[in-house]
């Protein structure tokens, strides 16, 4: 049985049912009732909480552990680095002089020194699900967690998507946030952003990116031209000539193609998110607050300068007009060569980036309510190889939390005297993973979902939510 867990307050309705007691009889006294329909159901009976979100942030390279949240001040010149430590709001926590922001609020994030379980592989894959991308890939794959939320929590009549992709580089081209064996009725909604933020692609890339064929993005506003009344007449139409038996649909594709012309319909003619990805709605100040005043020169031709900063307003904009989980993306950390020059221009653009966009969120209201995670693929070698850089370390990673309500000021797991590996609280990917549905309201060791030949898949198989940030 699924136990959903209510506030402290059990959300009295006025017949004196509590959330709990309700969700309970539901998941008791109907067969088969799923996740979504209970969700729906409380939507439905006006018992809905607050507006549970989460934004993922994908450090695109791996970013370098030691350089940012995990200073080795004591090490040799070849592993330490070129970056001192410097204190923080949290007595005896320090972190790397190009973190300055996020020092000043480190007592409302958690930091994370000892992430584990990385697969070495240049794919945002693992960010955006905890699993490696082989895992059931005879059966379409696992699922990317938006692309799970956008089952369990979207309806097709929704006016914004579940689940909205705004990831470029790597990302993009190995289509991370992929539905894997839920089908294509699940993908995420990919607004193409490349006008707002350039992220130039390696050649290899460019191929890659080729292969997903022009429609791997979704245009989030109504074709110039196009009124209303014509789309009702095309949605007519196409549930006039839909004659078709769905036996026959095997691959699921009829059925996907339904759910987007109907949940496209429902967000094209509301045009909250076309609104939401209009920065020049938004106030200029706060603009201006999201926009680091640093070198706008890059660190190498796949780097992102300072304007990436602006991804994360958009994510807050996005979260705000009522989208569940946003994944966005700030590269490139894979810095095999001038890790330290590299790192000198990229630090302070996801410091700033971070930064402004907790205190934001926390300045709306909206911080308890949003849960942000930043982490990258893997880690980076203790020792500076020959051409100055850090090459990829699996072996153990970092990665930054704040919302959600989890209690901040905490630095979680420790490395040993070269950051090299966890010597304490090792932290898995599905870890975090099984921490954000949480977050959500999702209890990932309870709810399954079914896989092309039958069986029920749990959303992690071996993660547990993180104690401490619950």
């Amino acid at each position: 049985m699924l136990t959903f867990h209510a506030g402290s307050s059990g959300q009295m309705r006025c017949d004196g049912v509590t959330r709990r007691s309700f969700l309970k009889a539901g998941a008791l006294g109907v067969g088969g009732l799923t996740l979504a329909d209970l969700l729906r159901a409380e939507a439905a009976s006006g018992l809905g909480g607050s507006h549970k979100a989460i934004i993922n942030i994908h450090l695109d390279g791996g970013p370098p552990q030691m350089d940012l949240i995990d200073p080795k001040p004591q090490a040799p010149p070849e592993v330490r680095g070129a970056f001192g430590p410097i204190p923080t709001a949290v007595p005896g926590f320090h972190v790397t002089e190009l973190m300055p922001k996020m020092a000043s609020i480190a007592d409302k994030a958690v930091f994370i020194r000892s992430l584990v379980g990385a697969e070495g592989k240049h794919d945002a894959f693992q960010c955006m699900s905890g699993f490696s991308d082989k895992n059931l890939q005879g059966l379409g794959g696992r699922p990317a967690m938006g692309c799970v939320v956008n089952k369990l929590l979207g309806t097709p009549e929704d006016q914004v998507p579940a689940f909205v992709d705004l990831m470029q580089g790597r990302p993009l081209a190995r289509n991370s946030a992929r539905p894997g064996f839920l089908g294509p009725a699940f993908n995420p909604f990919r607004p193409d952003i490349s006008h707002l933020f350039h992220r130039e692609l390696e050649e290899g890339m460019k191929v890659e990116l080729a292969k997903l064929g022009a429609n791997h993005q979704t245009p989030l506003s109504l074709v110039e031209g196009l009124p209303v009344g014509r789309l009702d007449d095309r949605l007519t139409l196409l549930a006039a000539l839909d004659q078709l038996p769905r036996s026959l649909d095997s691959g699921g594709n009829m059925q996907a193609s339904d759910q987007f012309t109907q949940q496209a319909y429902s967000i094209l003619t509301s045009g909250k998110i076309s609104a939401a990805m209009d920065l020049d709605r938004e106030d200029p100040r706060v603009v201006e607050k999201f926009t680091p005043r640093v070198s706008d020169q890059l660190a190498s031709y796949t780097s992102e300068g300072p304007q990436a900063a602006l991804k994360l307003l958009l994510a807050r904009r996005l979260v705000e007009a009522g989208v569940r989980c946003v994944t966005v993306s700030i590269s490139d950390f894979d810095t095999h060569q001038k890790n330290a020059d590299r790192m000198r221009l990229l630090g302070p653009v996801i410091d700033h980036a971070l930064h402004a966009l907790i205190v934001d969120l926390d300045e709306r209201g909206m911080l308890d309510d949003v849960t942000i995670v930043a982490w990258g693929e893997f880690g980076r070698t203790p020792k500076i190889n020959a051409n100055g850089g850090r090459d990829h370390w699996p072996k153990v990673a970092m990665g930054i939390m704040a919302g959600g309500g989890m209690p901040g000021g905490q630095v979680i797991g420790a490395t040993d005297k070269n950051a090299a590996e966890a010597v304490s609280r090792p932290i898995h990917y599905q870890d975090v993973i099984a921490t954000l549905y949480k977050k959500l309201g999702i209890d990932a060791l309870a709810v399954t979902l079914e896989d092309p030949s039958g069986r029920p898949q749990y959303l992690v198989d071996q993660g547990h939510p993180i104690a401490e940030l619950l």
